[in-house]
């Protein structure tokens, strides 16, 4: 029996970027601060001022969340007229919203015609809500246990659309303006689709946009980057964004390990161990999180415990065991529950935390390792015959 509901956004007088609509003005929603000072020069707006109008604008947009410039008291009227002849406050579209049993919510969004992600509000985690979100739309690691794995790579997001999945979220949880009380959204996590490593220059920029106090104001602490193990760019990562970091690992010896996550073989896990071990700030305040996925008969056993606890020796850590989400055609089962807290019994001796993650929105397809859109990559060539078939 399927519980999940379908129901319309909280916030209907958003507006939304609808593939009908090809040739809406460009959304101020998801810009930097640069790119707003930009935009107000473009509108007119004397150099020496449009720092300030930029100011303005990014407490409208991101404390307040506003969805019409006329709701811009501060700004005159004339301003805001020019400005809604150059621009919108859109964010992209959500083509379906389903609500799990357990309160978690996914958002499938579209960002142009035929590129949709996938985002994940899930609340009440330790007293706090997360939201999940996408920094690609497929992927290229093919994590095996992983059905986003099976969705070739369309592209990487903009800053711009991985700031706008917090926007879509607020919207429709009435997060706004932005208050440091009774918040639903409390924490990010870069546990989408894609690897964030891999967009780490529009990811850094949207945890800029996202972290600011005068804006959205989530801060790095409260923001958790997971990556399967891209080595060159894990000390990067730590320099730019000051974030939390989390390592999908799921195999604690180099052979199960290239079968679970292909990366390995390029990044084996003597280089990912000190790559980790190289993480700035990396300390009993700010440790590292490796998620491990229990697969039943694969990588549960209580020697694979211990071999987690002995390569993990010296890292700061916290493991987030993951019982395994299904999904169609998938090749694997969830570890019995007695074997995963056996699993957890080994290591939590060792004087690591290893709590046993709750599956969220399994009957919604939003737990993890589950999320998939259906974007396919198009070659330019059919990009153009489409785009002419349209103008015809």
């Amino acid at each position: 029996m399927n519980h999940a509901l379908n129901i319309s956004a909280a916030n209907p007088n958003a507006p939304r970027l609808d593939g009908s609509q090809p040739h809406l003005p460009p959304s101020l929603a998801g810009m930097t601060r640069a790119q707003l000072r930009d935009a107000a020069i473009e509108i007119g707006v004397d150099e020496k001022k449009a720092k300030m109008r930029a100011e303005q604008l990014w407490r409208w947009i991101y404390h307040q969340g506003a969805t019409s410039f006329d709701e811009m008291t501060n700004i005159s009227k004339d301003l805001r007229a020019k400005m809604a002849d150059r621009f919108t406050l859109s964010r992209p579209k959500i083509v379906e919203r389903l609500v799990s049993v357990d309160g978690t919510r996914k958002y499938l969004i579209e960002l142009s015609p035929g590129v949709e992600c996938e985002t994940v509000f899930i609340p009440d985690v330790a007293k706090s809500g997360a939201l999940c979100v996408s920094s690609q739309v497929g992927c290229t690691l093919n994590c095996t246990f992983c059905h986003t794995g099976t969705q070739a790579l369309v592209r990487n997001l903009t800053a711009a659309e991985i700031a706008a999945q917090v926007m879509i979220a607020r919207d429709d949880l009435q997060e706004w303006p932005t208050s440091n009380e009774n918040r639903k959204i409390t924490n990010i996590v870069f546990m989408g689709m894609g690897e964030p490593l891999y967009n780490l220059d529009h990811v850094s920029d949207a945890i800029d946009t996202i972290s600011d106090g005068d804006g959205m104001a989530i801060g790095r602490r409260r923001t958790t980057v997971s990556t399967s193990g891209v080595v060159p760019k894990i000390k990067e990562l730590g320099e730019r964004t000051g974030t939390m970091l989390a390592i999908s690992l799921h195999a604690t010896n180099d052979d199960l390990r290239d079968e679970l996550v292909p990366l390995n073989k390029k990044y084996p896990l003597a280089e990912l161990m000190d790559a980790i071990r190289q993480y700035p700030g990396l300390g009993n305040s700010k440790r590292v999180t490796f998620e491990y996925v229990m697969l039943k008969g694969v990588n549960d056993s209580l020697a694979e415990a211990r071999a987690l606890v002995k390569l993990l020796k010296g890292v700061p850590a916290k493991i987030n065991l993951i019982p395994f989400n299904p999904w169609p055609d998938s090749p694997y089962e969830c570890s019995d529950w007695d074997q995963i807290e056996a699993f957890a019994d080994v290591v939590n001796r060792a004087g690591y935390a290893s709590p046993i993650r709750t599956p969220r929105g399994r009957d919604i397809f939003a737990a993890c390792g589950q999320l998939r859109s259906e974007s396919k990559k198009v070659r330019a060539s059919e990009l153009r015959k489409q785009r002419l078939a349209g103008e015809a």
